[in-house]
């Protein structure tokens, strides 16, 4: 690998072990993915402060810095960690301090997160605490080298912002927030980006759920390849837009997508596939469309609905007005419970502007920082789930072997309302 003269010298610990141990992996990966050069990085997303089993046995070997060293960095050495190089966020972690009594989530977890942040943050860490950085406002321009973990995170960055990143992982991003780089290599290269396979879409998509479904199976499709979609797919919002990205990163591994006159690198179908000619489209009709839903709703099979789970990747503003909304002056069964998934950010706008109260009143909870796929935390005695997210049908039947029903916001929020899941495909 081609280094520069202030990356030799990073390497030579002429900034302190910490960044010439940083250096080391980086060097150690690109060399292993044959990349010849590192890439100028100024924004990283990635996890330090995420409770473990094994990160609370480092910090009480040796505090804070043998946990970054440890995890972060690939190094055993007892070394101070410095502030972050560039600017750097916490994605979602462990369940905050609103959980506690509400997710069966371990206390000592939550302590142990809160110690975390206090020391990432006067390191100069921005704790996010959200899958979802762009809706928090850490908004990566196009062409930007960046380094982010968190799958739905990163087709975002790279397909609606245009800003380039693989999908990293916990120790790479730990050593390009000390030395702000990350190996050149993948997305970051302009070969890379353009189209791999078109989906032609012949019917309308317009809304939440069928963005979801779209993604799915465009995901299904092309795998970790990078779709270009066109068609009857209107205007999408940014829901929208982070629902398609998020479907398409679980049920496949994609990682940038194109849509013509939307995203910012495709001004034409042909500018997404650069010199390469334009393949065969693959349709998405009503076949399709029904055969995505019935797969998502393949893993319910009991109608007893007692948990209702929005907002993944994490809610927005406008989707959590929406549910508040739908909830307004009713009360959840009894035997059902709801949560709604935000970044604590957006939880501060839906407690000023009323949102919250409604959705408590209701029987609900707005919880922030994680969400039952990475706490692998839901509500005592879960059997059966409703979600409007296709990710979290995806994962959750997995990760805690419990049912799964997937549809509309308002399917979801009926089966809170009645305990009995009714949704169908209209």
């Amino acid at each position: 690998m081609r280094l520069t003269d202030d990356e030799r010298a990073m390497l030579g610990g002429a900034e302190g072990p910490a960044v010439a141990a940083a250096m080391d992996l980086l060097v150690r990966y690109g060399e292993a993915l044959d990349a010849d050069r590192l890439c100028d990085v100024r924004n990283v997303a990635g996890t330090m402060t995420q409770p473990s089993p094994a990160k609370a046995r480092l910090v009480a070997e040796g505090g804070w810095d043998k946990a970054f060293a440890v995890i972060n960095l690939d190094c055993d050495d007892d070394i101070e960690i410095p502030p972050m190089r560039v600017p750097t966020c916490q994605l979602q972690q462990g369940f905050g301090e609103d959980s506690v009594g509400v997710a069966p989530y371990p206390k000592t977890f939550v302590e142990l997160q809160g110690d975390a942040e206090s020391f990432y943050g006067r390191r100069g860490v921005n704790i996010l605490a959200t899958c979802t950085p762009y809706q928090v406002g850490n908004l990566p321009v196009r062409g930007e080298h960046v380094a982010w973990m968190e799958s739905s995170a990163v087709v975002y960055a790279n397909s609606v912002f245009g800003a380039r990143t693989n999908c990293e992982g916990t120790a790479s991003t730990g050593a390009a927030s000390l030395t702000g780089k990350v190996p050149c290599w993948g997305n970051h290269l302009d070969h890379n980006r353009y189209g791999s396979h078109l989906v032609d879409v012949r019917l309308p998509v317009r809304d939440f759920l069928d963005w979801g479904m779209l993604g799915y199976f465009v995901g299904d499709l092309v795998q970790e390849e990078r779709p270009v979609v066109v068609g009857d797919i209107g205007v999408p919002e940014l829901a929208d837009l982070k629902h398609f990205g998020a479907a398409a990163a679980s049920s496949g591994g994609v990682e940038l997508f194109h849509l013509p006159g939307i995203t910012p690198e495709a001004p034409t179908t042909e500018a997404a596939f650069g010199s390469r000619p334009v393949p065969e489209a693959v349709g998405y009709g009503h076949r399709e469309r029904r055969h995505v839903y019935e797969a998502l709703n393949s893993q319910g099979d009991s109608a007893d609905v007692d948990f209702v789970l929005l907002g993944c990747p994490h809610a927005s503003i406008d989707q959590v007005r929406a549910v508040a909304r739908a909830l307004e002056g009713r009360r959840l069964h009894s035997a059902t419970q709801l949560w709604i998934m935000v970044p604590r950010a957006l939880r501060a706008i839906a407690d000023r502007s009323g949102y919250t109260e409604v959705i408590e009143r209701a029987g609900g909870r707005v919880l922030t920082d994680s969400c039952p796929a990475m706490s692998r935390s839901a509500p005592p005695g879960t059997r059966v789930f409703a979600t409007d997210s296709a990710k979290q049908a995806h994962y959750l039947p997995a990760i805690l072997g419990i049912e799964a029903w997937f549809g509309t916001l308002e399917d979801c929020v009926e089966a809170a309302f009645t305990g009995r899941w009714a949704g169908e495909l209209r």
